[in-house]
């Protein structure tokens, strides 16, 4: 199966750009994240509402919050490529730095994956 990469676009040589296994899980976290509820038509329900914290004072509470609305949802969308082990959320200034801990469920490998956004 070929995994199109993320975002989007063309390599050196004309074609869709594709992705490695791992790096196609954590494109596809990373779209989950990022992806807020209604944006896609056929899935309402898909995505985080992450990108809202932009509204939202950063503090150890948002942060907490946070964490448990993206284990669910990674849970919920991503369940059958990943077992999550451990969400972490931290809220620095005006950064969101979150870690997601997982095993690929098709090879059994651990991997940590880390995406930092300033919001």
């Amino acid at each position: 199966m070929t995994n199109f990469g993320f975002p989007f676009r063309l390599d050196g040589r004309g074609r869709t750009a594709t992705a490695d296994t791992d790096d196609h899980i954590k494109q596809l976290i990373e779209q989950l994240l990022f992806t807020s509820p209604g944006e896609r038509i056929n899935r309402p329900a898909f995505g985080t509402a992450v990108r809202q914290m932009v509204f939202s004072p950063l503090s150890d509470e948002i942060a907490s919050a946070t964490q448990f609305m993206i284990q669910g949802a990674l849970q919920q969308w991503l369940g059958d490529v990943i077992q999550v082990n451990a969400v972490d959320v931290r809220a620095v200034d005006s950064v969101l730095q979150v870690t997601v801990q997982y095993v690929v469920r098709r090879t059994q490998q651990r991997q940590v994956t880390q995406i930092t956004r300033e919001v």
